[in-house]
């Protein structure tokens, strides 16, 4: 009888919390209210509330203070730019920002960012990431970052910093 109460009580608590926050886990859409940078946005969800700011999962894109950081928001902003965006949470980060795959229209916004060459696939250690052929595709094709020889974002902010603390704050 314990076993049964106990699963019980946890099944209630599962729904009690997807009543209770519908836009913070799982699927939901939304439209992009404002634009952080390459890879981070903000998006207002349909069912209401204010906006969310979310990260793209699966991608770095340019530090806005670093080369290629100016178009790789422009991309981002023309590709979101009044459409409804279907955004799946996956993860949450140590900074508690929703890890997202959002698509546009059917397509993978990380994946386009990537083969764009706005991005690169986040990888970890010997892991090439989840967008290695686009990267691939986007570094044959001399694409934006790879038209030349870029710095990786991670290894950017490891040298010189986030932008904010080089910008005064901005």
């Amino acid at each position: 009888m314990r076993k049964r109460v106990g699963v019980g009580l946890l099944g209630l608590a599962a729904v009690a919390c997807a009543l209770v926050t519908p836009s913070h886990a799982g699927v939901w859409t939304g439209v992009a209210t404002r634009i952080s940078d390459g890879d981070t946005l903000w998006v207002r969800p349909d069912d209401g509330g204010a906006p969310r700011r979310v990260r793209l999962q699966g991608i770095d894109a340019p530090e806005q203070c670093q080369s290629g950081g100016t178009a790789a928001r422009a991309a981002l902003a023309r590709q979101v730019q009044g459409q409804r965006l279907v955004v799946q949470v996956l993860r949450r980060d140590d900074w508690g920002r929703a890890l997202v795959r959002i698509t546009v229209n059917g397509r993978d916004l990380g994946a386009d960012l990537v083969r764009q060459g706005h991005a690169w696939s986040d990888g970890w250690r010997h892991h090439p990431g989840p967008y290695a052929v686009e990267e691939a595709q986007a570094r044959v094709a001399r694409r934006g970052v790879f038209a030349q020889a870029a710095e990786r974002p991670r290894d950017f902010r490891r040298r010189h910093g986030p932008c904010e603390r080089r910008d005064g704050g901005a």
